[in-house]
């Protein structure tokens, strides 16, 4: 059986979430983290999750720190998808390069820390979700 490694990143930027609103033409928008696939040439999992934040939204990260591992099991490919927290250190949308800058809606937003703001988005995926909303006052206690 085969397993991918993805992984995802809770941002945080002062007294704020950076989230992913996304959205097609037709579909109604939601609200995720950068994330993306680790490939080959990554040194790891951090390696990888460094270069999404690159490529999605042009910005650089401090450490990041582990906050859940969700496998998906499937019948010829699992999927183990890792989730981070780590903040914001810079961003520059000039420095934009990966293929999500041409799809659809695809900009960062900045939520405030609070379970109401949370609780209002749509946000995918759900055990992200929860996640986010069982711990977003202590991360903004931070």
């Amino acid at each position: 059986m085969k397993v991918r490694h993805k992984v995802r990143v809770v941002l945080l930027d002062g007294d704020h979430l950076v989230l992913l609103r996304r959205g097609w033409p037709g579909g109604s928008p939601y609200w995720t983290t950068v994330d993306g696939s680790v490939e080959p040439d990554d040194a790891g999992l951090e390696a990888a999750l460094r270069r999404e934040v690159m490529e999605e939204i042009g910005a650089t990260i401090g450490p990041a720190t582990p906050l859940l591992t969700v496998t998906e099991p499937g019948g010829t490919l699992t999927v183990t998808r890792h989730f981070f927290l780590a903040d914001l250190l810079d961003t520059d949308p000039d420095r934009r390069d990966g293929p999500e800058v041409d799809t659809g809606d695809f900009e960062p937003v900045r939520i405030p820390p609070n379970p109401t703001a949370v609780t209002a988005l749509d946000l995918h995926p759900p055990e992200l979700a929860a996640y986010v909303l069982a711990h977003v006052e202590a991360w903004r206690a931070r």
